[in-house]
């Protein structure tokens, strides 16, 4: 027999033989509000209810930029320093590589992404798609995060 139907059905309902005992009458499982399957040990376990977590009551810290002596408002936009690893403005930074490299026309120091830096030449300065990245300037260490953005990270993230 071609196409659908034809015979009888037979699929078997989602609750039945021995799994009845387990369902109260309202369709809702027994025992627990939120069961869970254990692939471990082949049965269903419950879960215990999320809690939501307790905020800090303690206010951001606000520090100081070692380079230019103002405090730092935007942490987000801080990047830690090289050498005492404490937050320096993103601008201050900035300013200090470019004091610091020989900039030929048409170069100038960017931020290029994973605590880098690099001094950057445009073949257009009015285009900036088209450019070569002559000095790359390792600012941040990827590996060890500085202790003031744990601090800061502990007051958006706690768990």
């Amino acid at each position: 027999m071609s196409g659908s139907g034809g015979g009888g059905n037979n699929h078997r309902g989602f609750r039945h033989g021995k799994d009845k005992e387990n369902w109260a009458k309202d369709g809702k499982k027994k025992g627990g509000d939120n069961p869970r399957f254990d692939k471990n040990r082949g049965v269903l376990v419950d879960r215990p209810k999320w809690k939501a977590p307790v905020m800090s009551d303690e206010p951001i810290p606000v520090p100081i930029c070692i380079y230019c002596g103002k405090p730092i408002k935007d942490l987000s936009a801080a990047l830690s320093d090289k050498a005492s690893g404490e937050a320096v403005h993103f601008d201050c930074v900035l300013a200090r590589l470019a004091e610091k490299e020989t900039l030929e026309r048409g170069d100038a120091v960017t931020y290029i992404g994973g605590g880098r830096f690099g001094v950057v030449h445009f073949d257009n300065p009015n285009d900036t798609r088209g450019f070569t990245i002559k000095k790359i300037v390792e600012w941040e260490d990827k590996e060890n995060r500085a202790e003031w953005r744990k601090s800061l990270a502990d007051h958006f993230s706690i768990t």
